[in-house]
């Protein structure tokens, strides 16, 4: 079975910086796509930053410029560093992957439990 696990979440004053990491564990072939998404309370969960196998990036308009988005191959790592947080990030953060497990062989969508960005003073 797959799991995605975060880290690094926290509570963190405005404009302060934190990192969070997402590591799938389990048995899998291949992770291809990996990104974030983020849930406030009483909001819909949306899309904050992708990032492709061969580093191709994209972000919601609302984080370009302070977060960014890397991944280790070798270490089925990605991050999401995020600077100059607002008290609007407050969130959960989700990780998300597409990946293939031997036993199917196909593309699957997975997703991680959150981990909680409160950022404020």
């Amino acid at each position: 079975q797959v799991q995605l696990v975060e880290s690094g979440g926290g509570l963190v004053q405005p404009e302060g910086s934190l990192r969070l990491s997402c590591v799938p564990s389990g048995n899998i072939l291949r992770i291809y796509t990996m990104a974030w998404y983020r849930q406030a309370p009483g909001t819909p969960r949306e899309f904050v930053a992708r990032i492709t196998r061969d580093g191709t990036t994209n972000y919601a308009e609302s984080v370009k410029g302070r977060f960014s988005i890397s991944r280790d191959n070798a270490k089925n790592t990605v991050y999401l560093q995020m600077n100059s947080l607002k008290p609007e990030d407050t969130a959960v953060y989700y990780c998300n992957a597409d990946l293939i497990i031997p036993s199917t062989g196909l593309l699957s969508n997975h997703w991680g439990q959150g981990t909680q960005v409160a950022v404020s003073s």
